[in-house]
């Protein structure tokens, strides 16, 4: 579907450049009052010459790493970001940076079917203890949000490529205590906390297609954990997410 909506869009932005051709004023309805120079430098170059907003939906999936590979995350969200220095010149890190934040209504984790013999290591007297107790807990659900995301735009010759690094903060609220809760006593092993942090970092793309679309993929390692609000503070150590979405540039 978002393939279409670039094909569509992208021919209605040929017809607008096409009925201005021979006139040297700015094209009305271009982002930010970009004129025809800019845009014929590809959208990437109208992006950085006019540091432009960005906003729009994605879908993210992923899976846990290491103790937590059978693990499995999808959400549904919003995005938006704002380029905000010019380019800074720094060899192939040479780029611009943009600030942006992102909301997810709905998310949520696919943990195994509960279990009553798994063995849980926990750090005692003698070193590492071990204990016996249930694991898993089935699908979890709950919001995420990411109120600071750092991205860093490079600086490209492409005309509709624009590649891009970030990190990130962010916050995931779950209806029952996640990872799952043991249900052990109050100080024992085992309990955990509705809300958990997700700081995160990775690396992706926007492909244009069209001068104020865009399809954008990422993928980021993410780490969950509660900062020991709860009894325990197991998290998901580790985690690979990728991020698919489409982008109005204004």
């Amino acid at each position: 579907m978002a393939v279409a909506v670039c094909a569509g869009a992208h021919a209605q932005a040929g017809v607008t450049q096409g009925s201005s051709a021979g006139s040297s004023n700015p094209v009305s309805g271009t982002p930010n009052g970009a004129d025809i120079s800019s845009l014929a430098d590809g959208p990437v170059e109208a992006v950085r010459k006019h540091r432009s907003w960005e906003f729009g939906p994605f879908v993210n999936g992923g899976t846990g790493l290491g103790n937590r590979d059978n693990y499995k995350f999808f959400s549904v969200g919003f995005q938006g970001g704002k380029v905000l220095t010019p380019v800074i010149h720094a060899g192939i890190l040479s780029g611009q940076f943009e600030l942006g934040a992102n909301i997810m209504p709905l998310w949520q984790a696919y943990t195994p079917a509960p279990t009553s013999n798994a063995d849980f290591p926990y750090p005692c007297a003698t070193g590492t203890c071990y204990f016996v107790g249930p694991e898993g807990g089935g699908a979890f659900t709950g919001f995420s949000i990411a109120p600071v995301i750092l991205r860093w735009n490079f600086l490209t010759k492409s005309r509709r490529f624009q590649p891009w690094f970030q990190g990130a903060g962010g916050l995931i609220y779950t209806t029952h205590k996640f990872p799952p809760d043991l249900l052990v006593p109050h100080g024992t092993p085992g309990g955990t906390s509705v809300i958990n942090f997700s700081p995160q970092g990775g690396g992706g793309f926007h492909w244009f297609c069209s001068p104020q679309r865009s399809i954008d993929v990422g993928v980021n390692g993410v780490h969950i954990s509660s900062a020991s609000l709860g009894d325990r503070n197991p998290g998901v150590n580790a985690s690979i997410q990728v991020q698919v979405g489409y982008s109005w540039w204004k």
